[in-house]
């Protein structure tokens, strides 16, 4: 795991892979939670018993969204911050769901330090991310997510 402590400390990592998360499984209880949570309950998400007959995946699947809002989790696994006031989330660039994420199935984040930049004290970090399937060659996303971070 990257420790980080510093603007001068990140920047070093601005060109490079930064490294991999672990696995998380996604499971039903976490989609149904997931769809009462945004209130989306469609049955492709929800109804297993309909996606088993309905569904070409033949099983219920992840929300896209579920699966966008794991990312500052499994960032978190890859480097820790030291010296840090906050984080915020600040914007997703170019995201692209290429494929789709069945329940049980395990995910990972790989992220690049696309770009670093110093907004009056305030750091700027731009991450290429994508999110891999355990046993998949297509990826469930890729994108640039872009955080701030207010170091100390």
């Amino acid at each position: 795991m990257l420790k980080i402590g510093s603007f001068e400390e990140f920047e070093q990592y601005v060109g490079k892979e930064l490294g991999v998360s672990e696995y998380l499984k996604i499971t039903q209880e976490q989609i149904n939670l997931f769809a009462d949570a945004t209130l989306d309950h469609q049955w492709i998400h929800t109804d297993p018993e309909r996606a088993a007959t309905e569904s070409p995946f033949k099983t219920t699947i992840a929300h896209g969204y579920l699966t966008v809002s794991l990312m500052p989790y499994l960032w978190e696994q890859i480097a820790e911050f030291a010296n840090v006031k906050m984080m915020l989330n600040y914007g997703i660039e170019n995201l692209r769901f290429g494929e789709a994420v069945p329940v049980n199935s395990e995910v990972r984040l790989k992220a690049s330090l696309k770009s670093l930049k110093n907004l009056r004290g305030i750091t700027k970090a731009e991450l290429d991310v994508v999110l891999e399937i355990k046993d998949k060659k297509k990826p469930a996303l890729k994108g640039t997510i872009v955080f701030l971070y207010h170091f100390k």
